[in-house]
């Protein structure tokens, strides 16, 4: 019998968690914080990305089914938690695709330098979504050039742009003025509600474990890439992070189009020819977040509808190569029902409300993982594990609890109005709104999900 043999190597999976990983859209949220993102980087660094770098490496090399999150929590907490986590996982990917293909008319526009009509919009919206869909029907070591090539351009962006930043800053001088007050955290609930952003930039290490099947040494490879991936985006982020903190001021950078608008801020009127080569540049990395971050997402819902905790319809796959494609179908549906009628939605700003929303739901399903993580310790301690956290119960509790409560101040900070002002309600009331609906569906659904599990159990002892 033939074998094929597996085509993903370490430096494709280091590469592949830098394209999930790294947000190149997402640092424009994350600069309107001012000089004190260079605290907020650095600390989540320590508090936030670190331990979770080495959760996820623990958890993905010892239990290495293709249900990742999911999976992890399901055996530590059963089958309603996993369900939660399922949906929650989910669901964030047809509304991030969605804030993707708002986004797409607009950059186009800022290459023809022409207004395009909602119509037209709304086509090229489409088949953007459409195009990441049937991107996501290819097995991964078959598409692991759209990932390579989008982590090169994401990283050639990010460079660019930090160092654009910091020559301007030195021909022109600072755009603030940087003193230890100034870099040091307000904690304000402004610039707090921002950190949302910041975490959000580190997720997906838990999606390369998905990818196990395809490579040639999972166990090693998969801390590896996200150790080593996990330093590359680090770095990037900082370095890039300076570059437009130290050359634009923080409130002339928009929260929809952050990355453009920074270039264009940079260059002036001189950009030109360059400006469009970065915005098509742009404009492929947003392909390759999606196709990255949909096999994460599909392999996950595949699995939990195998197990009941997700609709059946998550669970079908191709006949001919075995890949989730229901659930690809079905992040094509949900994000094309959105971008059809977000043109009729009150927002001023799709991008960031979709987003937002994509961010809120990404974050909740993280919350019951870290101490899912405890909790398998436990309850199944003998199980090898190829890559183990180090350390005593007080060391590993720290790891535990600090991502913890920084994943809920976050949400809580990103969605609940903290006060009565109009624009404070204005901008969060929509987003609790959209926020306790995901969470009734989600109780529906793990409902639902519990009685299916109980009918098989009875089944099964008849």
């Amino acid at each position: 019998m033939f074998v094929e043999k597996k085509k993903f190597k370490l430096f494709d999976a280091i590469l592949s968690v830098i394209c999930v990983v790294f947000v190149a859209e997402a640092a424009a949220p994350a600069a309107a914080i001012g000089n004190s993102q260079f605290f907020w980087w650095i600390f989540l660094i320590v508090a936030f990305l670190l331990p979770y770098g080495m959760i996820a490496s623990e958890l993905g090399t010892t239990y290495d089914d293709e249900g990742g999150l999911y999976d992890w929590v399901r055996r530590a907490y059963g089958d309603k938690w996993g369900s939660r986590v399922a949906w929650y996982y989910w669901v964030n990917f047809p509304l991030w695709m969605a804030s993707l293909a708002v986004m797409f008319p607009s950059t186009i526009n800022f290459i023809t330098g022409s207004e395009m009509g909602v119509l037209p919009s709304i086509l090229i919206e489409l088949v953007f979504i459409w195009i990441v869909v049937l991107l996501s029907f290819s097995r991964v070591s078959d598409s692991k050039w759209v990932l390579n090539l989008s982590a090169f351009i994401k990283v050639l962006i990010a460079v660019a742009l930090g160092g654009l930043g910091i020559y301007v800053a030195a021909t022109r001088g600072a755009a603030n003025e940087y003193t230890v007050q100034s870099m040091l955290p307000s904690l304000d609930l402004n610039s707090l509600s921002y950190i949302s952003v910041i975490l959000f930039n580190f997720m997906g290490f838990e999606v390369i474990t998905s990818f196990a099947s395809d490579m040639e040494n999972p166990k090693k490879q998969i801390p590896q890439a996200i150790i080593a991936g996990g330093i590359a985006i680090a770095v990037i982020y900082i370095f890039s992070s300076f570059g437009i903190g130290v050359a634009l001021p923080a409130d002339q950078i928009s929260t929809s189009s952050g990355l453009m608008d920074s270039f264009q801020l940079l260059l002036g009127e001189g950009g030109g020819a360059f400006l469009i080569i970065v915005a098509i540049l742009f404009l492929v990395t947003l392909f390759g977040n999606m196709v990255s971050w949909s096999y994460g997402v599909n392999y996950v819902a595949d699995y939990a509808a195998k197990n009941g905790s997700l609709p059946k319809v998550f669970a079908r796959e191709s006949a001919k190569t075995g890949m989730p494609t229901g659930a690809a179908v079905m992040n094509g549906i949900v994000a094309s029902v959105l971008v059809v009628v977000a043109p009729f939605l009150p927002s001023q700003d799709l991008f960031w409300s979709f987003f937002a929303l994509n961010v809120i739901t990404l974050l909740m399903s993280y919350i019951p993982m870290f101490p899912a993580f405890l909790k398998l310790r436990k309850i199944d301690p003998d199980r090898e594990r190829p890559f183990k956290v180090s350390g005593g119960a007080l060391k590993l509790r720290l790891m535990v609890i600090a991502p913890l409560v920084l994943l809920i101040i976050s949400i809580v900070l990103s969605c609940v109005p903290l006060n009565t002002s109009a624009d404070e309600l204005s901008a969060k009331g929509p987003l609790l709104v959209g926020t306790l609906i995901a969470i009734a569906i989600g109780e529906i659904i793990c409902r639902r999900s519990s009685k299916v599990s109980e009918q098989e159990s009875v089944q099964n002892i008849k």
